[in-house]
């Protein structure tokens, strides 16, 4: 396992079966809210709205809850959150990105430095792990959409700078900049993508150990648990047999 989305989609699968589907909804909502805040609150000329919504509809929120989210962007009474990014160091040397969402900047400090003490990591300064990771666009697409060669074929014709495809699906990245325009190329031959935004994307993994490996699977998780944390990122690789034991 490398990067991010592995361990998301377990974590998901998690919550769905464990955990109040209400808070991932609040994460949902607060992250519309701030992207239609931030841009126009039309996805079709917001793509930060678009990717958010996307998000959204891929965990089931209702019609309903998106529309309440982007109307509360436009009141008067609307909360500001401030978008924060945390760095720092998990059990076997790992980094993390961590992406927050927050009303109250020095709660979420906290929260977050204390998971990392917990856990057997440690908060860093801002940029102490970033220059590991780079900043790219990602579309994400079902491995049933279409064969590795033809979404390939595709995603070079529409602009993207790399592909992967396999069992799980398909991911083309990008430049940021390029994002919408690939993720839209795209959406015409295949239709709406499970996933498009940006993300950090590891430029080497670090393989750790099967103790080691429950002790970051078990940081990660806290973290994503936590309210303000909108996203986790980390460089490493654990075996099969422990993703099979965290996803049990």
């Amino acid at each position: 396992m490398a990067g991010h989305s592995q361990f998301k989609n377990i974590m998901h699968r998690k919550g769905r079966q464990d955990k109040a589907r209400s808070k991932l909804f609040s994460k949902l909502a607060r992250e519309i809210t701030v992207a239609a805040k931030l841009g126009q609150p039309d996805p079709a000329f917001n793509p930060r709205l678009r990717a958010a919504i996307l998000a959204a509809r891929a965990e089931n929120m209702p019609k309903d809850n998106i529309e309440r989210a982007i109307k509360k962007s436009q009141g008067s009474d609307s909360e500001n959150y401030d978008e924060i990014r945390y760095e720092g160091y998990g059990p076997g040397g790992v980094a993390l990105i961590v992406e927050a969402l927050t009303d109250n900047r020095n709660r979420t400090a906290g929260e977050v430095r204390a998971i990392f003490a917990r856990n057997g990591g440690n908060l860093a300064e801002t940029g102490a792990v970033s220059f590991m990771f780079d900043r790219v666009g990602v579309v994400e697409y079902d491995a049933s959409v279409t064969s590795a060669d033809e979404m390939l074929e595709a995603a070079i014709e529409a602009g993207a700078e790399d592909v992967m495809s396999n069992e799980d699906g398909h991911q083309i990245f990008t430049t940021p900049d390029e994002l919408s325009d690939v993720a839209r190329a795209l959406e015409t031959r295949f239709g709406e993508p499970r996933r498009s935004a940006l993300t950090w994307k590891p430029q080497n993994t670090v393989a750790v150990d099967d103790e080691a490996g429950e002790k970051l699977l078990k940081l990660i998780e806290t973290l994503d648990d936590t309210d303000d944390v909108q996203n986790v990122y980390a460089n490493f690789e654990v075996s099969d047999a422990v993703m099979q034991k965290i996803s049990a």
